[in-house]
């Protein structure tokens, strides 16, 4: 009989809603330092470091918007991909009545809630993929709807932008989205962006490079240098967290590419909030680790 696992994956998604990653953190109050002592964009940095504190000891969610679940499993061959999507759902709902996760599911004809989180075959979000070991990954984002609002979707070339289908075009598209947000999708934030692919699959590109550490280096160096040049010039745009002015506008920016059909260029901007919520949890024979 398969282990059942619907605990250990509600404990996944209690620390993901309720326990900022430290690398996160770090950012966050490095960016706080960086601001204007008593300024509005300051005082917004010290509210976000006080209530990640105030979570965490308590145990309750971040922010009100628990967001989409977003996972992204790796499972070995001896698993069963079904009953896995089951516990995975039934941990969902356990977890919403446990309030780590507030009622999000609505059904879009009829605007009712379900009141477990549990939609169709797309909410939560499930991304499988079967690997060769005996050891099973999951990684959970929640991804709130606010900074959802401001993700961004451009298709090369762009004639308004002079934004070409080069690395050029897609710096431009890139700070475009940045600068239309305005600090929308609670700034400061972290991009994840997808380069090619059909609009589908640049989207979800869009939303798995996020899993990267945030310290991190792209393997290419064209995209490296991309990366750290577009945290820095957004930066400069002044838009500042919440959109108050200031140094903080992105905090981190990852870059991905994948193939494309010669008639496309597709360039899609994921953006997640101040409150990147993001955890792993890794299942080795009769072990759990959390990460």
């Amino acid at each position: 009989m398969e282990r059942d696992l619907t605990q250990e994956i509600c404990e996944l998604i209690r620390i993901t809603s309720t326990d900022l990653p430290v690398p996160v953190e770090k950012r966050l109050r490095d960016a706080t330092n960086q601001e204007t002592p008593g300024s509005a964009a300051q005082g917004a940095m010290r509210t976000i470091l006080a209530n990640i504190e105030m979570t965490r000891e308590n145990s309750t969610p971040i922010c009100q918007d628990t967001g989409t679940p977003i996972f992204f499993v790796q499972y070995p061959q001896s698993m069963n991909m079904t009953e896995l999507e089951a516990q995975i759902r039934r941990a969902v709902e356990l977890a919403t009545k446990k309030t780590y996760l507030r009622p999000n599911a609505v059904d879009s004809l009829t605007g009712k809630n379900t009141v477990n989180n549990l939609g169709d075959q797309h909410f939560p979000s499930i991304h499988f993929t079967q690997v060769d070991t005996q050891e099973l990954t999951i990684d959970l984002i929640l991804k709130g709807g606010g900074c959802e609002n401001v993700g961004a979707q451009y298709s090369l070339p762009d004639d308004r932008l002079k934004a070409g289908r080069d690395l050029e075009g897609v710096r431009k598209v890139v700070l475009d989205a940045v600068n239309k947000a305005q600090g929308e999708g609670c700034a400061p934030g972290f991009l994840g962006v997808a380069i090619g692919g059909d609009r589908g699959t640049s989207y979800a590109a869009s939303k798995e490079v996020l899993l990267r550490d945030l310290d991190d280096e792209n393997p290419d160096a064209d995209l490296n240098q991309l990366e750290r040049q577009i945290t820095g010039e957004a930066n400069q745009l002044g838009i500042g967290p919440m959109g108050f002015g200031g140094k903080s506008t992105v905090l981190g920016t990852k870059i991905t590419s994948t193939h494309r059909l010669t008639e496309s260029f597709f360039v899609t901007v994921s953006y997640m909030c101040w409150a990147y919520r993001r955890h792993k949890m890794t299942v080795t024979a009769d072990k759990v680790y959390y990460e």
